[in-house]
């Protein structure tokens, strides 16, 4: 175990807000950059303190930050034998004793580090065990005592959760775990885990067999009797802190949740429990499921034991054994479970049984893999003497598209944050619910919704494939073309490029006049650097560290502007998903300037008014705040935005490009010049912002058009 912190390249490029390039860069070109003191010659690590001490030197950080500093104090107390997360469990226990006895702590941290060395490990292992009884709080594996580094790490702790509270400190350090394990750790985004709990309603229990994180328990309120079981121990003990720390402090102890280790499909630790859904986006493309020792499993109805590269069917086969008669089951999976001819055996008894009930189509961006539109399955537990035997098939994914163009489009662009959950979430809901409520009461089910969903007969669906792909199925929406439709969209576009200034009054006059501005490429260079030393300029980069969630996926929140949203000029897609966030947090004022990270020739202005104004940074942004008296906004912006402001400050890696934001050159120009190239530079902005508005608006004309001749909605001029 090291005895100081230590960072490699690609988190000395984290903290300074590059490239990976730029260290790279820096390594060779300064002869005083701190040499590697471990890992190997493809990754080095240097010492962390070196690495700080040298970036505040070159201006290229004022201060570590909080969440960095005590990242790099866990990943110290990490046993290079032992599980990587297993110092955050000793950090969410420490930050469970804050959350739920805070005076408890006051008075504790004033002692003596040796005082405190033997008290703590006491306070905190009792605070364990009121929030889950002896039992449960031995599944943690609470060290009996706390050196001197565990010590500075709980104060560290304290100090991050002054700032976001223990919730979010705790969040913040999930997801930068997260972030650095992606290929052994995929959570449940909260979005997706909100669905499946509405989908479920409001059950006495509830069980996740895949638990992960636990965000799929913690959408469920407290009172609900919460089970889980993970294959690996301390991810389970990670998700059982997160639940307890998503618990009111006044709630008493112990907390009706269980979670176990263990493989759920191999040895099952719920054996003959049942529960009123169940509820889990299990892992994908298991090879190594266990099918050679399960063949004569109970769990396998009628022994039909799922092929050995079905292991999501065998998940969905575990859940239904969980799931008591009249109880839900709901699973996130991969779309080719629906088609896949192995699967066809198991999906066609899953129909002939009744249990299956609705097959629903997300978009790409909902949950990881991100790229994937996935599916939701949802089964009821077939009750005895049922004889419902319908399914609902929604394609989700194609629902109507918001202002962007096709909701396919959307989710293809920009990935999660593309996903409009408030619609989404409506379109499910309203869907499976009025569903449900007909196979509960024996109603007539709601009618079919060409392009969104359909109701099938499962005896329907009972042929050579027993695809259950949505797509497959739902009847194609009525194309938009009808005559007044189009003539609509057609005026809305004409009066748009009506209100386009003449392309002539903005272009630079070639004999200027004499006031200095038309001379700018003459004038003087001043680098972003100089600036910032000289007082004239702020810069922020990096943004804030605490998650988020969509705009739209739940109740306020303060809204964190993306590089996405810089790029298509939207309002703030994001909002952060764990309160208003640290305290030292920099929000958006008029006249800031937000420059993307990456570059790409972007560059926005923040307005007097509007949505942008009190907007958290987020990643892979720049924020730039001039002092009016010397510098204008919108000159700044406009340089940013030119070709030749930003080429030579380019660093670049092997597929992408970064800037670096100080070494970035400005014109010296007095005021009153700056203030006139600002404005030429905003009336551009203006007109290339217009635009872009009137390709979108062109582009749904001519799809529009294309889709009514295609269909014989509309015949062909003359």
């Amino acid at each position: 175990m090291p005895d100081r912190p230590e960072v490699t390249a690609a988190e000395i490029a984290r903290l300074a807000g590059v490239g990976r390039a730029a260290v790279s860069n820096w390594r060779r070109r300064h002869p005083d950059f701190p040499r590697p003191v471990g890992g190997t010659d493809a990754s080095p690590a240097f010492a962390l303190a070196e690495v700080e001490s040298w970036l505040r030197t070159q201006g290229k950080i004022a201060e570590l930050p909080l969440l960095e500093r005590v990242w790099q104090l866990v990943d110290t107390l990490r046993d290079p034998a032992g599980h990587p997360a297993a110092p955050l469990v000793e950090a969410g226990a420490l930050l469970l004793l804050l959350h739920r006895e805070p005076a408890q702590w006051a008075a504790l941290a004033d002692r003596p580090d040796t005082r405190l060395a033997l008290a703590l490990p006491r306070a905190v292992a009792g605070t364990a065990v009121h929030a889950f009884g002896p039992d449960g709080a031995r599944t943690l594996g609470l060290p009996g005592l706390l050196g001197s580094t565990q010590l500075d790490l709980a104060r560290l702790l304290a100090e991050l959760a002054a700032q976001a509270g223990p919730v979010g400190a705790y969040e913040q350090l999930l997801t930068r775990y997260a972030e650095a394990n992606t290929r052994q750790l995929s959570p449940t985004p909260p979005e997706a885990a909100d669905l499946l709990a509405a989908v479920a309603g409001v059950p006495a229990t509830v069980l996740d067999p895949a638990v992960g994180l636990g965000s799929v328990l913690l959408a469920h309120p407290p009172t609900t009797g919460r089970y889980g079981q993970d294959t690996d121990p301390v991810t389970a003990a990670l998700a059982r802190l997160r639940i307890a720390l998503h618990t009111p402090a006044d709630e008493p102890g112990p907390l009706p949740l269980d979670l176990r280790a263990g493989d759920a499909l191999r040895v099952d630790g719920f054996p003959g429990d049942t529960f009123e859904a169940v509820l889990c986006q299990p892992p994908y493309n298991e090879r190594d499921w266990g099918h050679d020792d399960l063949q004569f499993d109970t769990r396998w109805p009628g022994g039909l034991v799922p092929p050995r590269g079905e292991s999501e069917l065998a998940w969905v086969l575990h859940c239904l054994a969980h799931t008591r008669p009249g109880g839900l089951a709901a699973l996130l999976l991969p779309p080719a479970v629906a088609a896949r001819r192995a699967g066809r055996r198991i999906r066609a008894e899953l129909l002939r049984s009744g249990a299956l009930r609705a097959v629903i189509a997300l978009p790409a961006g909902a949950a990881p893999p991100y790229g994937v539109p996935l599916h939701l399955w949802v089964l009821r537990a077939p009750r005895p003497g049922s004889d419902f035997r319908q399914v609902l098939l929604l394609d989700a994914g194609a629902a109507p598209p918001g202002p962007g163009g096709s909701a396919g489009a959307q989710a293809a662009e920009g990935g999660r944050d593309s996903v409009d959950w408030t619609e989404l979430r409506r379109t499910v809901l309203d869907a499976w619910r009025g569903f449900d409520l007909a196979a509960r009461e024996g109603l007539p089910v709601p009618a079919d919704r060409p392009g969104v969903h359909r109701t099938m007969a499962a005896i329907d669906l009972l042929d050579d494939e027993t695809d259950l792909s949505p797509a497959r199925h739902v009847p194609p929406a009525a194309p938009l073309g009808g005559a007044a439709e189009l003539s609509h969209l057609g005026g809305r576009l004409a009066e748009l490029l009506a209100g386009l200034p003449d392309p002539v009054t903005l272009l630079p006059q070639p004999d200027g006049a004499s006031d200095g501005a038309s001379g700018a490429a003459a004038a003087g260079a001043v680098t972003i650097g100089e600036l910032v030393r000289g007082g004239a300029l702020e810069v922020y980069s990096s943004g804030t560290g605490a998650a988020t969630r969509p705009a739209g996926a739940g109740p306020g929140g303060t809204p964190v502007v993306t590089d996405q949203d810089l790029a298509t000029g939207a309002a703030p897609s994001a909002v952060l998903a764990t309160g208003p966030g640290p305290a030292g947090d920099v929000r958006t004022r008029p006249g800031d300037v937000l420059v993307p990270a990456l570059g790409g020739g972007t560059a926005r202005v923040v307005p007097a008014e509007g949505p942008l104004v009190g907007a958290a940074l987020g990643r892979q942004l720049h924020l730039l705040r001039p002092d009016p008296a010397a510098l204008d906004p919108e000159f700044l912006a406009g340089q940013f935005r030119s070709t030749a402001g930003t080429r030579r400050a380019a660093s670049h890696a092997t597929t992408t490009a970064r800037l670096d934001i100080r070494r970035v050159e400005l014109p010296r120009l007095p005021l009153p010049a700056q203030q006139r190239l600002g404005a030429a530079f905003a009336r551009l902005a203006a007109f290339d912002t217009a635009l872009a508005q009137a390709a979108a608006l062109g582009r749904n004309l001519a799809q529009a058009a294309t889709d009514a001749l295609a269909t014989g909605t509309l015949t062909p001029p003359d």
